[in-house]
């Protein structure tokens, strides 16, 4: 059984994209995931699974299209991958609320950010399977733009931490 950290892009509490979390806790379990727990209202998912992580990516997406009506972007990691993102921030003196993560389904490639405009004193690092973005002045005002984050989607370092944290305690044995 592995430990997975699911996180659904262009969810939020109003607006476009609304899922309430108990729906997705549900849509979640219907996927056949197991010990399902969320954070925050805005598509960030905690369960175990035997599949891979295709597979519970592909189950959850599926779930999602169906309860949604459109597509609904997935990215999947596992616990110990959910750790390392959060160890290898580049930027670990920032602000946690000003430095996210963006993650993505593949690497990032080193040209992508001659791709990024908009800077206006932002930093920005390559990661494993994420882009890692400092805010140093927040993100209200900025206008960076990342173009390979269009199939990504964002968590500031103080979600990533919680995330980790949930994915690494014991999950209670059911009865």
């Amino acid at each position: 059984m592995t430990v997975f950290v699911a996180l659904l892009r262009a969810v939020n509490v109003g607006g476009t994209g609304k899922l309430p979390m108990s729906d997705l806790r549900s849509l979640s379990e219907s996927a056949g995931l197991l010990a399902v727990r969320t954070y925050i209202a805005s598509g960030n998912v905690v369960f175990e699974s035997e599949g891979t992580e295709a597979e519970v990516k592909a189950a959850l997406e599926e779930k999602l299209r169906e309860y949604a009506g459109r597509p609904v972007g997935v990215l999947v990691r596992t616990s110990a991958e959910m750790r390392q993102v959060l160890a290898d921030n580049p930027f670990p003196d920032a602000a946690p609320k000003r430095t996210v993560a963006i993650f993505l389904d593949e690497p990032p490639a080193a040209e992508m950010l001659e791709a990024v405009s908009g800077r206006q004193g932002e930093e920005l690092r390559l990661g494993v399977r994420e882009i890692y973005v400092h805010y140093g002045d927040g993100m209200a005002r900025s206008k960076l733009r990342v173009p390979a984050a269009s199939h990504g989607t964002a968590r500031n370092m103080n979600t990533v931490a919680k995330l980790a944290a949930m994915a690494a305690e014991p999950i209670p044995p059911l009865r």
